[in-house]
């Protein structure tokens, strides 16, 4: 397993399980997929407080009070801001919700609180004192944000003191306006369009993590590329250089998110544990030049 380095101080796997999907699994299945990462070396596990409507995070408690120590083998994050049609960075919600992560994860504390989508309304010097509370008493140890913009970033750093040292994007060799608009500069096609203000080079420059959610697929929840149809150049050419490496193509389109220097972290949303091991086999293998654009342009993206 790949690991990097998040916030300058903490070894991650470059792969995390992705919990959004573990609710309504029978507990058996949650054993094997949680055994399974572990035994594949990622340390690190996903949540979100509206994930099954907080099923998910019930039961991966239950896993953790199955299993004793299991907890200290990892780096547990969790989300919060969503809640009945709105965002809300209110300090009372913020807090109200770690509360209640921590009661269902069955912990005294997460290791990463993220921002999950932009509130609008927020105040940052109200956010600022939630974080200050959180971290003063052990809750939570480190803080990001989900789905931000720099600019974005930015305004909430004008009062917080914690550093944000993760951002979590969506992010797939099909879905990559990141790369796309920083290729295209200067030119009227339609990759030149830049919707999120520089992350990839802003996250770069303040060392801040991406991690890349949805990696397998297209548009906003679209499904799978891997085997669809209607991306058959992309499926070739995962395909051909799957066979070099001993990969899937899922495995080579894992390989290519790992790949580029920023040093993305992969949210891997599997509940399968072969489809998982197939994914972290991915982590030790690295592309070349060569071919990280070749399925670039596989997937339609133009170099211009």
């Amino acid at each position: 397993m790949k690991y990097i380095t998040i916030g300058g101080q903490i070894l991650a796997s470059a792969i995390s399980l992705g919990c959004m999907r573990m609710a309504g699994l029978e507990e058996k299945r949650v054993d094997e997929i949680i055994d399974c990462a572990l035994g594949n070396g990622i340390n690190f596990f996903d949540h979100a407080d509206i994930y099954g409507g907080g099923n998910s995070e019930l039961l991966f408690g239950a896993y953790l009070s199955r299993h004793k120590g299991a907890r200290e083998k990892m780096f547990i994050q969790t989300k919060c801001a969503i809640h009945d049609g709105q965002y809300d960075f209110s300090k009372e919600h913020i807090i109200r919700s770690v509360e209640g992560s921590l009661s269902r994860l069955g912990v005294d504390y997460v290791d990463f609180l993220l921002l999950h989508r932009p509130d609008t309304l927020m105040e940052p010097e109200e956010v600022a004192e939630a974080f200050d509370s959180l971290e003063s008493s052990g809750k939570v140890h480190h803080f990001g944000v989900s789905n931000h913009n720099p600019m974005q970033i930015e305004l909430l750093k004008t009062a917080i003191g914690q550093p944000l040292v993760i951002n979590q994007l969506q992010f797939s060799v099909t879905e990559a306006g990141m790369v796309t608009s920083g290729m295209n500069v200067n030119m009227k096609n339609m990759e030149s369009q830049m919707h999120d203000g520089g992350l990839l080079e802003y996250s770069r420059i303040n060392k801040m993590t991406i991690q890349a959610w949805s990696p397998f697929q297209y548009g906003f929840f679209g499904g799978t590329f891997v085997d669809n149809a209607d991306f058959p150049e992309l499926n070739a050419k995962l395909a051909e250089i799957g066979e070099k490496y001993g990969l899937s193509k899922t495995g080579v389109a894992t390989a290519w998110i790992l790949r580029h220097p920023a040093n993305m972290q992969l949210i891997a949303g599997t509940m399968n544990p072969a489809h998982l091991t197939d994914i972290c086999k991915a982590a030790d293998v690295t592309l070349t030049r060569a071919e990280w654009y070749e399925i670039y342009r596989a997937a339609g993206h133009c170099l211009p």
